[in-house]
């Protein structure tokens, strides 16, 4: 992956499909009880991967997202990739490792995955990975690295990283939890040899917890690739009566789209953003974001939607109560 892969305003090349809440059968997106099969089978949630990949190809997203953590995500990605005639060879595969699966496909499980980001689970995933993705693994990624995380100060793993990085795969990282700014300025100083070893940033940006922003520019404008994940706020911002829905939904109203397009508007209008994640579950909801290319929010509608900012304590507290289901 290159620094900035796509001008402002191209869609739908801006726009990624992240494949969080597809790789297994919990996850803590709201309505995905009403969103996937009842009965959520490797089968089931493989079929519904591809699906989805299918129309993002045929729509024009040229990025995926996927993690060790995901479940099976990589596994089903790896599926597609490899089948049928087309190589897909424009597409990009980004991955992220330091959180393990321990769900063992349940969605009762008291717990759904466990971090670590000490080199011995780097080297164990990157080779899990590569045995699924191969040469097709363009972007690895440092899963929700915070301020206080050893993979910022850890020099044994900044020249494993940096190896990766001599083979041709991009190397970036993660960020989540109420100071993201804070872990995305410490990662931009972050040097091996002289050379900046972080090449891209992934952060929770959306209208809610938007704080992240003025440190997203600044790595935008050192040159790293900046991709947002979490633009609908894990579903939040689609509740009717609620708050964000009665700001979106007239926007919505008069744009000729849906509350997701809006929110996924909002972080395409961010001119540090390069791509902003997906996160469908249904190849409905992802065509109806895929239309957040075609949205344009004046002043106004902006300012309408930036009024919405909790702050990020109480932003990152009720994200961590929300349920695995």
């Amino acid at each position: 992956m290159t620094a900035n892969p796509a001008p402002p305003h191209t869609p739908p090349a801006r726009i990624g499909l992240g494949l969080a809440a597809v790789g297994r059968p919990g996850y803590i997106t709201l309505g995905r009880e009403r969103d996937l099969p009842a009965e959520r089978t490797v089968a089931a949630l493989r079929r519904r991967t591809r699906e989805l990949l299918d129309l993002a190809w045929a729509r024009g997203v040229r990025y995926v997202d996927t993690a060790r953590s995901y479940g099976r995500a990589e596994e089903f990605l790896a599926d597609w990739l490899h089948s049928g005639d087309d190589p897909r060879e424009d597409l990009v595969v980004g991955s992220k490792w330091g959180y393990t699966y321990t769900a063992g496909w349940s969605v009762d499980a008291p717990v759904h995955e466990v971090k670590d980001h000490g080199v011995a689970t780097f080297e164990r995933q990157l080779a899990e990975t590569r045995a699924l993705l191969g040469d097709r693994l363009g972007l690895y990624q440092i899963h929700s690295v915070t301020p206080g995380s050893t993979a910022l100060t850890d020099t044994a793993l900044h020249r494993r990283l940096a190896d990766l990085a001599a083979e041709g795969v991009t190397v970036g990282l993660s960020t989540s939890g109420p100071a993201q700014g804070d872990a995305i300025r410490a990662a931009l100083e972050v040097t091996v040899d002289g050379e900046p070893l972080f090449r891209s940033v992934q952060a929770t940006w959306n209208p809610l917890e938007p704080s992240a922003g003025p440190a997203l520019a600044e790595a935008h404008d050192a040159g790293r690739t900046v991709i947002v994940k979490e633009a609908l706020a894990n579903g939040r911002l689609l509740l009717p009566g609620t708050p964000p829905y009665a700001v979106l939904e007239p926007i919505a109203r008069d744009t000729g789209t849906s509350c997701d397009a809006v929110a996924l508007a909002a972080a395409l209008h961010q001119p540090w953003a390069d791509v902003v994640l997906s996160g469908a579950v249904t190849t409905r909801q992802l065509a109806d974001n895929l239309r957040a290319a075609d949205v344009r929010l004046d002043g106004d509608r902006l300012a309408r939607i930036a009024a919405l900012a909790e702050s990020p304590d109480a932003y990152w507290s009720h994200r961590s109560r929300l349920p695995w289901t």
